[in-house]
This record gives structure tokens, sequence and C-alpha cells, in this order.
């Protein structure tokens, strides 16, 4: 009997930390342990100060490293070089999730001779004092990668880095389970909160934070006539900022703050709106998993024409539409027109169904990375 695939899964956190990277992890770290030939570990930060510990998630070995703290929105953990050394000399695939500087610098120092499969989900956009010192060991990441998988074209034509290592990049989407959420108790949740339950409902669901727009949504509703109001779950550093400029617009009845939803009531908020709006302004956004979730429910999506992979989720004209970043005007615009034409929200709505149906089915998803992971397909 041939001996099992050993993967080590490496990334900052895990469930339940939210995120859509932890999200995805977890996706592959539960799913690819379901087939026979596979052993999965997967290798982690925990989240605050603490020491290491182990846990059995849902069949997933885990371990999660000691931290003292985060810096730049990455884990500072001595024990993590230490355990990937360890882990890796035990496995036949290391797949990373970046951007992660310390698992670059963990591989560098590792001396693991294996395969390495890099997941790259953005660009590092914000923090330029940190790529400046993390260029060198993300070019040596990159150098060492035997595959580099991207979620979209998007991710590879819009990135810095990437261009000149396409000829390692592979395509695998991210993916959603259908059934998580074609199988809930539907309720009219936004209806129940609205000031007029027979408006238009208009749903964003994020972190509250610079690069996801929402201050451009708040400045487009104001523009929009016809009878909308807009619902927003989420929580961040700019809530009160946001809620102000709410009240300085005279439109607190037609802009509702949900704050932090749990997964049921989030996915009865998906099925419950009438259009989705992603209006993020950065390539920080890469992917914007949200879209999947929307549309699954036959939701048109409003999105922006960045230079990431979230124009590549939702087409425009075919599944929603997409404006340019920061138009408030645009957006606006293309607000009203959803919101006065039914049977346009209905066909892309459709549409937007079927796309992930075919194109983000996880089992899908899975059995690529599998044929990946497996040597099926040429590296």
């Amino acid at each position: 009997m041939n001996r099992k695939i050993r993967i080590l899964e490496v990334n900052k956190a895990y469930f339940p930390h939210t995120g859509g990277i932890e999200t995805l992890v977890k996706q592959y770290s539960e799913e690819l342990g379901k087939y026979k030939n596979i052993e999965v570990r997967t290798l982690v930060c925990r989240d605050g100060r603490g020491k290491t510990y182990s846990e059995n998630i849902n069949g997933v070995k885990l371990t999660r490293a000691g931290s003292i703290g985060t810096y730049f929105s990455c884990p500072l953990s001595l024990s993590f070089l230490g355990l990937f050394r360890k882990m890796s000399g035990n496995a036949d695939i290391v797949h990373i999730h970046v951007p992660f500087p310390l698992a670059d610098l963990a591989l560098l120092l590792s001396g693991y001779r294996g395969k390495v499969i890099v997941s790259w989900h953005s660009d590092i956009v914000k923090q330029k004092k940190l790529l400046t010192l993390y260029r060198p060991l993300l070019k040596y990441l990159l150098d060492r990668a035997d595959c580099i998988l991207t979620a979209t074209e998007g991710h590879i034509d819009g990135s810095e880095f990437l261009s000149e290592y396409r000829r390692k990049c592979r395509i695998l989407p991210y993916g959603l389970n259908p059934e998580e959420y074609l199988n809930i108790s539907k309720t009219p949740f936004l209806t129940k909160k609205a000031t007029n339950p027979d408006c238009v409902k208009i749903f964003f669901t994020g972190r509250l934070v610079y690069y996801k727009g929402v201050d451009v949504l708040i400045k487009a509703i104001r523009r929009v006539s016809y009878n909308c109001e807009l619902f927003i779950a989420g929580t961040g550093v700019l809530e009160n900022e946001l809620k102000e400029k709410v009240c300085r617009y005279n439109i607190s009845d037609r802009v509702h703050f949900l704050d932090f939803l749990p997964e049921e009531q989030l996915k009865q908020a998906y099925a419950d709106c009438d259009i989705f709006v992603l209006p993020s302004v950065e390539r920080s956004e890469a992917f914007g998993i949200v879209q999947l979730e929307a549309m699954i429910y036959g939701k048109p999506v409003i999105n922006t024409r960045l230079p990431s992979g979230v124009p590549y989720v939702s087409i425009h004209g075919k599944t929603g539409l997409t404006v340019q970043p920061e138009n408030h005007r645009q957006l606006a615009e293309a607000i009203e027109l959803l919101c006065r034409n039914e049977n346009i929200r209905k066909q892309l709505g459709k549409s937007a169904h079927e796309r992930v149906m075919t194109e983000f089915n996880e089992k899908i998803i899975i059995k690529k990375l599998y044929r990946i992971l497996s040597g099926e397909v040429n590296l």
C-alpha cells in the first residue's frame, strides 16, 4: 500500500478567527483530510498572547503556535519557527497562505527540501514599511515555490510581484458549499428591521475599515431617490465615524447598522436582501468571498473595478454591475438602476446563482486542489 501524501497547511490564524482566508484554510484542511491517501496537519499562530497548544477541530489536527502579540497584522512567535521546522520535516508538501512573512522566514530557516505550494491571496498594500523589509524574503518564497495558486487572473495581473512568476501560477478559485447556504430557514430578517418594509433592501457585510469603501456607499445612498434602504453588518475602527456621517446626511431612517451577525443570521440577511454591494476602494480586497455568499442566493452584486480578483467574481452585465472605485455618483446610478428594474435584478441574480454552482462550488474546487497536490497536474 502506498504511503499517504503528508501535507502541512500553514496560515496566520484559524477558525474561530473570522476572515476569508481563515475560512478557506479550514475548508482545505477539512476536505483534503477526507481523501484516504492524504494526511493533513495545520499550523497557525494563536490569537493574542499565550502558549502553544494542539487540538482536533472537526477532524483537523491543528497546532496553534504561542504568540507574544501582533505587529503590522503579523503574529510574533518564536515557537512558530521551531514548530514549522519540526512539522515540515514530516511533510511531503508545505502549503503556505500569504501574505504571512513569519511563514516565509520559517521556510528559509527550516532547511525544508520538499515541495512548496503557495496560495497567493493578496499583495501587501497598506504596510509599505513592512514591505520594504519583507521584499527579499517574499522573493525567496516565490523563487522557492513549485506552484503559486491564485483565485483569479486578476490576482496575477494586479500584483506587483507575480508577473515574472506567471509560469508557476495556477488558477484555483475560492469556493463554497451550496448546501450550507441553501438549507437554511429563510426569514424576512432585513425586512423586519426596515423603516419601510416595501423598500428595496441593499446589503453590505464586512469589516468597517478603510479599504471596504463603506463611506462611499453611504454617500451613494444619499443620492439615490428610489425607495431603498441600506443594511450594514459588521464592526470596525470606522464604525463611529460612519454612523456620524449617516446622521449628518440625515439618512438615519434609510441606513441601518446591524453590528456583527452570527452565521445563521448573516445567511438570512443575504437571502432577504435585493441587492448586495461590495464598494471596496483598494486592492487589499483581493477577491470578496461575500460576493459568492450573496450570489448563491440569486442576488445581483454591485462591485468595483479594482486591479484584483473582485471584478472577476461577479461579472459586469452578467451577474451584476461593476463601477469605478471611490466613485459615489457612479455607484448611486448603479443602485438606482437595479432598484427601479426588478426584472433586471432577477435576471442578473439567476445568472449569479448559476455561476456559483458551476464555477465556485466547493466540491469542484477541492477536486482541482487534490489533483494539484497529488501530482495529477504537472507543475
